[in-house]
């Protein structure tokens, strides 16, 4: 599970800072989002920005990913 990144840190990641629409554009041709999580990429202003299937599913998968993670942080200080 892994956390949010926005497309300019992506963009800014491969050293070109400038290509934030060219990161949109290859997130959203993803054929296989939860192999490759396109979902994780948000805009800079927090807004989830556009999915190939959907708002409510990228939600959804987000927040699933959260409770997994933090249901795991909360079994792994327990057993400590």
């Amino acid at each position: 599970m892994g956390g949010l990144t926005t497309y300019g840190d992506i963009a800014a990641g491969i050293n070109h800072p400038k290509a934030c629409r060219a990161v949109g554009t290859a997130v959203g041709e993803n054929p296989v989002a939860l192999l490759i999580p396109c979902h994780r990429v948000i805009r800079s202003t927090c807004e989830l920005g556009n999915y190939h299937w959907g708002d409510v599913r990228k939600t959804a998968i987000i927040g699933w990913e959260a409770a997994k993670k933090e249901q795991h942080r909360i079994n792994s200080n327990s057993d400590q």
